[in-house]
């Protein structure tokens, strides 16, 4: 099957039980009728997590904080599952 945007053969790969097209070339992404369905309930299916609070962290470590500082630590954010399925590197 040929890209409609730049015609190049599309990718065929499976990722969580659905199947996705998609291009090398311009990174697009083509669903079968019904993955799509597949996705939305994989990803009701997932809990969703709170970003942290400043203040859920531990005082003694906001006490060490200085403002001299020009960059803050963030903790990582976890990846999602459909960070996941799209990740075709």
């Amino acid at each position: 099957m040929k890209c409609p945007n730049c015609n190049e053969t599309l990718l065929i790969t499976e990722r969580h039980q659905v199947e996705i097209d998609y291009c090398p070339s311009c990174r697009g992404v083509w669903l079968d009728r019904g993955e799509l369905d597949k996705i939305l309930a994989q990803a009701d299916s997932q809990p969703y997590q709170e970003p942290r609070n400043r203040n859920d962290y531990p005082k003694e470590h906001r006490d060490s904080y200085s403002s001299d500082h020009k960059y803050q630590q963030y903790p990582k954010k976890k990846k999602s599952f459909l960070s996941d399925l799209f990740d075709f590197d």
